[in-house]
This record gives C-alpha cells, sequence and structure tokens, in this order.
C-alpha cells in the first residue's frame, strides 16, 4: 500500500519540480502555502508525511506544522527550508514536533531518503494504532462476556449504554471511537461489589439505605482502580473514575472538577447512564431525554444535544420473538433472558454472541429457560 505524501511551499515551481522527481516513487500531493495545505488534509484525507517550506506569507512553517498536528496526529511531519538557525529549529520541533529538519539545497536522494523514514516511521505508528485498537477491543470483550457471568445486571448496563456512547460520540465527530466504547464496556465492572437486588433498585430508581448508597458510590472509583493496572488505559480508567459527575461538579467523586475539565468521555458516559436509567423506569427515548433537560446544569449542552440527535435519526429496527436455537449473532436483546423459576440469565441490550449463545444452550440442558426470547434485529426498518 502506497501511502500519500504532502509538499507544501509558496512557490509552484518548487513543488512542481517536487511532483517531477517523486512522482514515481511516491504518491505525491502538493498545496500553494498553509491554508491550501490544511484544506488538503481535510478535503483529500490523511497524509502519511508532509513536507512543508519555513519561510511562507500568511502563515509560515511552524505555525502549519502545528496545526498539522492537531488536524492529524500520526502524520509524519518535516520541515525542509533556507533560513536555519538553532532558535528555527527548536521551535519547530517544540512546537510541530518535526520529524527530520532538512536545509535548502536538498538534494533529491537525501531527501526521498529522509520521506522514506518518514513513511516507515507513520506506517509504525498506524500498526501499533490497529495492533492496540484490536487486540485490546478483543480482550475487553472476553473480560465483560466472563463478568457478565458474575453479575448480569451490571453488565447488561454495560451492553446498553455502549450503544448511546457510541452514538453520541459520532454526532460530536470524536475520533478515537473505541477509547469510549471500551470506557462503556468497562464501565460497571466496579459494580461486581454490590449485590444484584441494590442493582435492581438503582435502575428502577427506587431509594437506596445509607449503607447501599455508601457502596454504590464507590464503584466509579474501583472501576478506576481495576482498569489502571492494564497498560495504555489510564486515560480509560479516568473516564470510569468520573462517569458519575455532573457537570456542574456535583456527584461523585468529590472533588472541585468541573465542566470541560471532567473528561468528555465521562460526560458522554453519565448522560448515557441516566438516559438508560429513565428508559428503564418505563420512559420512551424522547421523554426520557426531555426529562434529563429539566436538569441542565447537569449535563453537558453539546452532549445532549448530541444524544436528542442520536435518537431522532436512529434507524428504526424490528423486534421479533425467536426460540433459542434461532439466535444469532448481532442481535440484541429487547429483555431480560430468564429461567422458568424468574432467575435472570442475561439482561436486555446486551448483544447475542456466540459465546453467549452457547452458554444459554449449555444451560437450557439442565434448566428451562423462557421462551420465546425477544430480541433487536439490526439493519430492518419497521
Amino acid at each position: 500500500m502506497k501511502y500519500k505524501v504532502l509538499f507544501v511551499d509558496d512557490e509552484p515551481n518548487i513543488l512542481e519540480a517536487y511532483r517531477r522527481q517523486f512522482r514515481k516513487i511516491f504518491l505525491v500531493h502538493t498545496a500553494v502555502g498553509g491554508r491550501e495545505g490544511l484544506n488538503a488534509l481535510t478535503e483529500q484525507g490523511v497524509f502519511a508525511v508532509v513536507v512543508s517550506d519555513l519561510k511562507m506569507p500568511g502563515m509560515n512553517g511552524i505555525e502549519f506544522l502545528s496545526k498539522v498536528k492537531a488536524l492529524s496526529p500520526d502524520t509524519v511531519r518535516m520541515m525542509l527550508t533556507g533560513y536555519a538557525d538553532l532558535q528555527t529549529a527548536i521551535d519547530a520541533v517544540n512546537e510541530g514536533n518535526i520529524f527530520r529538519f532538512l536545509t535548502k539545497p536538498c538534494p533529491p536522494d537525501k531527501l526521498a531518503l529522509a520521506i522514506g523514514e518518514g513513511l516507515k516511521q507513520y506506517g509504525l505508528i498506524v500498526a501499533e494504532r490497529e495492533l492496540l485498537e484490536k487486540t485490546l477491543k478483543g480482550s475487553i470483550k472476553v473480560l465483560s462476556e466472563i463478568l457478565s457471568l458474575l453479575n448480569p445486571e451490571a453488565f447488561g448496563r454495560s451492553a446498553r449504554i455502549k450503544s448511546y456512547v457510541v452514538e453520541i460520540a459520532e454526532k460530536l465527530e470524536i475520533r478515537d471511537v473505541w477509547m469510549l466504547e471500551t470506557a462503556a464496556m468497562l464501565s460497571q465492572i466496579g459494580c461486581v461489589i454490590l449485590p444484584e437486588d441494590v442493582l435492581k433498585k438503582v435502575y428502577k430508581g427506587e431509594p437506596l439505605t445509607g449503607e447501599e448508597s455508601q457502596l454504590y458510590n464507590m464503584y466509579p472509583s474501583i472501576g478506576h482502580d481495576l482498569i489502571k493496572n492494564i497498560p495504555r488505559m489510564e486515560e480509560i480508567a479516568r473516564i470510569v473514575a468520573y462517569q458519575e459527575k455532573y457537570f456542574d461538579g456535583t456527584g461523585i467523586p468529590l472533588d472541585k472538577v468541573k465542566g470541560e475539565d471532567i473528561p468528555l468521555g465521562a460526560r458522554i458516559l453519565k448522560a448515557s447512564l441516566d438516559f438508560d436509567k429513565l428508559q428503564s423506569a418505563g420512559l420512551s427515548p424522547e421523554r426520557a431525554v426531555k426529562s434529563l433537560r429539566k436538569t441542565p446544569e447537569r449535563y453537558d449542552p453539546k452532549v445532549l444535544n448530541a444524544l436528542a440527535s442520536a435518537i431522532s435519526t436512529g434507524e428504526k429496527a424490528v423486534v421479533q420473538e425467536l426460540a433459542l436455537n434461532e439466535l444469532k449473532g448481532t442481535m440484541v436483546l429487547a429483555d431480560d433472558i430468564r429461567t422458568t423459576e424468574g432467575a435472570l440469565l442475561v439482561s436486555k441490550g446486551q448483544e447475542i454472541t456466540w459465546p453467549l449463545i452457547a452458554r444459554l444452550r449449555n444451560f437450557s440442558r439442565t434448566k428451562h429457560i423462557h421462551e420465546p426470547i425477544r430480541v433487536i434485529v439490526p439493519g430492518l426498518s419497521q
């Protein structure tokens, strides 16, 4: 796979020379000046390497590459200039995180070698990100499925809010959706300390005793302490720690953090959790959002707007009643799965996976499962 390289300079003749020299080696794109370079990044997709001149009118190379860093953090940034001095190099490295600082005139073979090294660096960055996302998500999914056996009530809730979190993140055009999805999947991990009857009271909006409230208020911090031990999960752990924090600073943890200082993922989780609680109490999605808007100080307004937008534009799905042997992966439970005696096996909202199907079939050999099972079938409009 060939990655794209963007050259940015205020001299069209120089850009044309780059195109002639490197078009047989790289996928070359050019832009005249910083503004046009930024437009290329937003309109033409991701570039693996950006090579920029320093002295350009309107926006110099350091300013331009700093903006490139903000727009496309994985892009490898290089500076090519005829005005080299120590302070310029220091500013370029500090503000733009420059991978290579080259001086003009730069021989084509030397520039090609530097760009080649930049492409290798970009490949390593992308490979590490993909490995982290795929491996971590797979591991977390397995962990969630195992923990759902211990506390189906709690992890049914995490499965439900995951879909809300993803939809809100997409409306807000958040880049690292996988991180928020992972935080949602692990948001209820601290609930392993809670008895199931306490969780039922919470989800139904029933009052808790003083001791039950004290125990329930500990679950975000316990979740944080468990997750922070996993490498590269510190930010996710902080999101989980602040998932019960209101936008005005009330809630837990009891500190002075409020507003935009609360992690955005935690603000999304809080709105999703309270939205799910209202739906569990019997409110329709529209009424649940209206209820959240009655206390605007508690929620980030842009998060609530995104939630309302996701509900209004969301695809309707068909609810079907199926026998156990008709369940398939990607379906979502519309109701709890219980034994004929009423014992909860799996909470509604969970995605049906093949391990879950195998577990239910094994269980059905010794215990009777209440059928038919109501499921939501994605991709079918009403």
